[in-house]
């Protein structure tokens, strides 16, 4: 395991399945009763075994204590996270949005990383890790920006849709210049059809949303999850009624936020009002 970082995490994720596929059946435990007994649903259980989802952490020392393997599963979850070019807490979340028909954000205070543009993402983790050498931040940007290219591509596929409250379009992150870019970058996506993005007013009071930020992905044959997350951790939601009340708030705050015409006209105004170069 010493040598994990250079191995691939897909295929490290194919193994992980396997293994868990072979002590699940020599227990004798059905996908769904393993389930019952980890917290976590049968099919969950059979994406893990195909490596269609990324294990975590917390859910791997459960398979550990129920299958009695000895710490194996969450050692080795451990590799794979490390060996993602993504943080642990955002490798799982990741791996799923390549997956997703939809991804819908909302935003309160940073731009999402996907319509982020590098230098937008230069000063955020400059604001977050200030020691942190050239060659981690330039890692760093050129992963969200691997992720940009994928998801951003025309025609859309998946379905992006993202509602940003209008605090974050005041906050000159990386200065004037730096917010000026990321402004129009939002024109354009919006412009050209990549993105539905609308803007949610302050006017529109409070929202079920506006604690922070929340992503909600949906898939063909998988049931939808919701991703959170904070300046240094994050949490991929899958538990089926929670996430639901999450699309539930999105909804809300969607049917509060401008329509994405007026959004776009939104941002074209701040852009004119400020004359700066």
């Amino acid at each position: 395991m010493a040598q994990s970082k250079h191995l691939d995490p897909g295929t490290m994720a194919e193994f992980y399945g396997a293994e868990l596929r072979r002590r699940r059946e020599e227990t004798g435990l059905s996908q769904e009763e393993l389930g019952n007994l980890v917290f976590c649903s049968g099919t969950y259980v059979g994406q893990m075994e195909v490596a269609a989802r990324r294990p975590q952490l917390d859910l791997s020392e459960r398979m550990d204590g129920v299958l009695g393997a000895d710490g194996f599963f969450r050692r080795l979850c451990g590799a794979i996270l490390k060996a993602s070019r993504f943080a642990g807490y955002f490798a799982a979340a990741a791996d799923l949005e390549q997956r997703a028909l939809a991804i819908c954000d909302f935003a309160t205070t940073v731009v999402p990383g996907l319509l982020q543009t590098p230098a937008y993402t230069r000063a955020l983790i400059r604001s977050l890790r200030p020691l942190v050498g050239e060659e981690e931040v330039e890692r760093i940007v050129d992963a969200r920006q691997a992720r940009v290219r994928v998801l951003l591509k025309y025609p859309a596929e998946p379905e992006l849709w993202f509602i940003l409250h209008e605090t974050l379009l005041g906050m000159p992150v990386g200065g004037t210049g730096v917010m000026r870019e990321q402004l129009r970058h939002l024109a354009d996506i919006s412009r050209t059809h990549r993105a539905i993005i609308q803007i949610l007013p302050l006017s529109a009071g409070v929202t079920p949303l506006i604690y922070g930020p929340m992503r909600v992905m949906t898939f063909l044959e998988e049931p939808s999850a919701a991703y959170t997350e904070t300046a240094h951790s994050g949490q991929l939601i899958e538990d089926p009624a929670v996430v639901a009340t999450i699309a539930k708030s999105y909804d809300l705050a969607r049917a509060a936020a401008m329509s994405p015409e007026a959004s776009l006209a939104f941002i074209d105004r701040l852009l004119e009002e400020d004359h700066t170069p």
